[in-house]
C-alpha cells in the first residue's frame, strides 16, 4: 500500500509522519491511518479502550443486552497470563518499565539515536524498536488515562512525546492539551511523578512507527496498560531487575506495601517480595524509611532499556561485523 506523500492542506506535523512513515519498512497505508487515528485522537481511543468513553459503555450495555453475562462465581479463578505472541493486543501495544535513571536518560539525548530488532529489551514480536530523530524535540501531553476517568490522579500533563514526527504532531494537534518543553523540564515532571510513586514505562506502538515514541507515568487506578496487566494481557514488560529485601534492616512498616503499583509486595514479620510480580520500577525503593530494599539485575528477566549500554552493545557488534 502506498501511502501519499503531501498534501498541501496536511498540516506540517502531518506531512512529516507520512514522510516518516514511507521510509519505515514494512509500514503501509492502514498502519499509518491506525496510528494518525491514535495520536490524532487519542482521548476517544484511550477512552473507548479503557470503557470510560460513553460509546465504550452503550456498546457494552447493548452487548449485555443481546448475550447477558453469566453469573459470576462466587470465587472467581484470577485471571491466566496470556503469553506474548499469542495475538493480544499486547504484541502490538506494550510498555516496557524503566527506573527514574533510565527513564531520565531516555529524555536528554541529544543526538539521532537508531536501535532496531531490542527483542531481548522488549520480548514482543512487533514495536520494538528505539528510533529517536529530532530527540530533543519534547511534547508534554495531557495522560489520556486520566483524562478518561471520573476521579483522574493530578496532575494530568504526566505523558511524554520524544522526539520527531511525533512531538509536532501532538503539539500540532493538541494545543490546549499539550506543550513543547525542554529536557531538563521532562526531568523535573519524571522526577516529581516518581515522587508520587507513579511507574515510568517507555510505550512502543506497531502502528506509531513500530517504535518507542513515549514515556508514560502510571498510576493503577487510571492507567489503561496497567489495568490490562491485571486482567492478564502481558501489555507491560519489566524492568530487567527485581527488588529485593534485607530483612535485618526492615522495620515491617509497609511503606513499600503500600506503595507498590503491582501489588508485589506483602508484610509479615517483615516485607516478603514476590518475585515474578515484581516489576523493578523501583518505587518501593524510595518509599523504605530504612533503605531496606534495592533493584537487583534479574537474569531471569529482559534487559533493562538502558540507552548507554544498549548503545554501546550495538556498537560493539558493529565493529566486530
Amino acid at each position: 500500500m502506498r501511502i501519499p506523500s503531501s498534501f498541501v492542506f496536511l498540516r506540517p506535523g502531518t506531512r512529516a509522519f507520512i514522510r516518516e512513515a514511507r521510509r519505515t519498512p514494512g509500514y503501509g497505508f492502514h498502519d499509518w491511518l491506525h496510528g494518525y487515528v491514535y495520536a490524532r485522537w487519542p482521548y476517544l481511543y484511550i477512552g473507548i479502550a479503557v470503557g470510560e468513553h460513553w460509546l465504550a459503555k452503550a456498546a457494552l450495555r447493548l452487548w449485555r443486552a443481546v448475550r447477558p453475562t453469566p453469573k459470576a462465581a462466587a470465587n472467581p479463578p484470577p485471571p491466566t497470563p496470556r503469553p506474548i505472541g499469542a495475538g493480544t493486543i499486547g504484541d502490538t501495544y506494550h510498555g516496557k518499565v524503566v527506573t527514574l535513571a533510565a527513564a531520565t536518560r531516555l529524555v536528554s539525548v541529544q543526538q539521532d539515536i537508531a536501535l532496531t530488532d531490542l527483542e531481548h529489551v522488549i520480548p514482543y514480536p512487533t514495536a520494538r524498536d528505539i528510533v529517536l530523530r529530532h530527540p530533543d524535540h519534547i511534547a508534554v501531553l495531557e495522560c489520556p488515562c486520566r483524562a478518561s476517568r471520573p476521579n483522574p490522579c493530578l496532575p494530568l500533563d504526566v505523558c511524554l512525546i520524544v522526539g520527531e514526527p511525533f512531538a509536532s504532531f501532538v503539539l500540532e494537534h493538541h494545543p490546549r492539551r499539550a506543550r513543547a518543553i525542554s529536557a531538563a523540564e521532562a526531568a523535573e515532571i519524571l522526577a516529581a511523578e516518581h515522587a508520587r510513586g507513579h511507574v515510568h514505562h517507555a510505550f512502543f506502538k506497531d502502528a506509531m512507527l513500530g517504535r518507542f515514541y513515549a514515556i508514560c507515568n502510571c498510576c493503577a487506578c487510571c492507567c489503561g496498560a496497567m489495568q490490562a496487566h491485571r486482567s492478564g494481557i502481558p501489555m507491560l514488560n519489566t524492568s530487567g531487575y527485581t527488588a529485593r529485601i534485607e530483612p535485618d534492616r526492615c522495620a515491617a512498616c509497609g511503606a513499600c506495601a503500600e506503595g507498590c503499583q503491582f501489588g508485589a509486595i506483602t508484610v509479615d514479620g517483615h516485607a516478603h517480595v514476590d518475585e515474578a510480580a515484581c516489576m523493578g520500577c523501583g518505587v518501593c525503593v524510595s518509599r523504605c524509611p530504612q533503605s531496606a530494599l534495592s533493584l537487583v539485575r534479574d537474569p531471569r528477566k529482559a534487559v533493562p532499556l538502558e540507552l548507554d549500554a544498549l548503545m554501546q552493545a550495538a556498537a560493539t557488534v558493529e565493529a566486530r561485523s
